[in-house]
């Protein structure tokens, strides 16, 4: 039986239910945009290579799609290339998929779901941080909820231009991170395993190519380059052998409660012990089948490697809609309305907790920092630039790529010509692809580094200038420490 919509016009209670999801997520939004000019955050050294791949728009790069380099090459197009400009279209991207949501959860329940799932996702602690920094899985998001609300309309009667809009939204989707494929699979698993759905299958096959389709380029692309970004991505599961890894499973599973909120995430495992249960309500099995299979294969991954708390993120696209309905309809209101504010108290709490310290006269350990990595990289280009300038000629090199890219961003000016030290000759990031030092013999270079003693690739050089350290205090007793060397006449490895 397909989910009905609603042809009843809009009553008032909707249409105030609308206006306070609007009011709400803007003003999230705009609390995020002010913190961008406030909060005074370096870009981290990923953001740093994505800004730095937007300059040369490609239809792919070593470890990702393209869409985000797409997208950073229109906001700095736009606002130029400061730290804000190059971030902005993270927390648009989520206020975007905040209104999906409020329309899914209004499709399939009411209003008043639509508006709790959306206020709920816009404050959730992992979207929170997520609209802090530009990522993968900012557009990755949005496009989740753009499919998901597509193939609920589509499963309508009438519905069948809807299908055209679920493989647009696939494959940009797919452009944004390879892990929409998940999305692809539960939809493939809904329409197979429900027998009632399986009529929707041939439709859904044409959507799935047409979302190929708008992904390809970015298959020739791997093709062209040896299908880097797919061993990427499979080396990162770093899935070698059967092994069990249970401090990293629980590690995962703990991290859990913090991205989705410790009631949420606790009443979505609820929902999983009641599985049969609750999978007779048809709008939870759909919410279901795009959340419980995702979040059951990042358990896996946890435990026999290891998962980055973020590979769940698409799971909570339905899962909030889920667990507010869950909620709601057993009368456990306060619940949802506690989770909120305790999640934007939370965020708060988290981003005033170092300033309220130094005011007490305190400084809060730099390892419970929640945001040192965000800090730091700027001064590290301000003494590098000094370097350059003490030391006319050369060319800035690195062994690491998170400090090669955050220097080429933060050096002035910028150091495009920056070389990468890969002894080891493998292929393990895009600079390993297109900066190795191996292709200029005879370069003389400043070497900036962080596991290396001063010194140390003197052998492989004429001639050995000069030998030092960079110390950048992070605060609360935290360094970030390097070592640099001026270096000239590479000879080879």
């Amino acid at each position: 039986m397909a989910i009905i919509g609603r042809a009843a016009p809009v009553s008032a209670e909707e249409e105030r239910f609308l206006r306070l999801t609007l009011l709400s997520v803007f003003a999230v939004t705009v609390a995020r945009l002010l913190w961008f000019r406030i909060g005074g955050l370096d870009l981290y050294p990923d953001e740093a290579q994505y800004w730095l791949w937007s300059l040369t728009p490609d239809w792919g790069y070593y470890s990702k799609p393209p869409l985000v380099a797409w997208v950073i090459h229109l906001t700095t197009a736009l606002l130029g290339e400061d730290e804000a400009a190059i971030r902005l279209a993270a927390p648009l991207f989520h206020f975007g998929t905040a209104l999906v949501i409020y329309r899914i959860g209004h499709r399939l329940y009411d209003a008043r779901v639509g508006m709790w799932s959306a206020i709920a996702y816009a404050t959730l602690p992992g979207v929170s941080f997520s609209a802090m920094i530009i990522s993968t899985d900012v557009p990755l998001l949005f496009f989740w909820a753009v499919a998901l609300y597509a193939i609920v309309r589509a499963r309508e009667p009438g519905g069948g231009r809807w299908w055209i809009a679920v493989g647009v939204a696939a494959g940009f989707g797919l452009l944004s991170k390879y892990a929409m494929a998940y999305w692809l699979l539960s939809a493939l698993l809904l329409l197979l395993a429900v027998k009632d759905e399986r009529r929707h299958l041939p439709r859904f096959l044409g959507s799935a190519a047409l979302a190929f389709a708008i992904y390809s380029p970015n298959f020739f692309w791997n093709l062209d380059h040896r299908f880097v970004s797919y061993r990427h991505t499979e080396a990162n599961a770093n899935i070698t052998g059967f092994a069990i890894h249970p401090q990293a499973f629980g590690e995962f599973l703990g991290s859990q409660f913090g991205v989705f909120g410790p009631v949420f995430f606790a009443t979505l495992l609820l929902i999983v012990l009641l599985l049969r249960r609750v999978l007779a309500d048809r709008r939870a099995q759909l919410l279901a089948v795009f959340a419980l299979p995702t979040l059951a294969m990042m358990v896996t991954v946890s435990l026999l490697s290891r998962a980055q708390p973020n590979w769940s993120a698409p799971t909570y696209v339905s899962a909030v809609i889920l667990v507010v309905a869950f909620l709601l309809e057993r009368g456990r209101s306060a619940l949802v309305v506690g989770s909120v504010a305790l999640h934007v108290t939370g965020v708060v709490l988290a981003l005033c907790a170092e300033d309220a310290a130094k005011l007490a006269g305190r400084e809060i350990p730099g390892k419970y920092q929640p945001l040192h990595r965000l800090r730091g990289w700027a001064q590290l280009g301000r003494s590098v630039s000094t370097l350059l300038r003490e030391h006319p000629g050369l060319r800035l090199m690195s062994d690491n790529r998170e400090v090669l890219a955050a220097l080429i961003y933060y050096v002035e000016p910028h150091p495009f010509d920056a070389l990468k030290w890969n002894e080891t000759r493998k292929i393990h990031d895009q600079f390993d692809m297109t900066s190795d030092i191996a292709g200029h013999p005879g370069a003389d270079v400043l070497f900036v580094g962080m596991n290396r003693e001063p010194g140390a690739l003197g052998p492989h050089f004429s001639e050995t200038i000069a030998v030092g350290r960079i110390s950048i205090n992070l605060g609360g007793g935290l360094t970030r420490d390097f070592v640099w060397a001026a270096l000239k006449g590479f000879k080879s490895y």
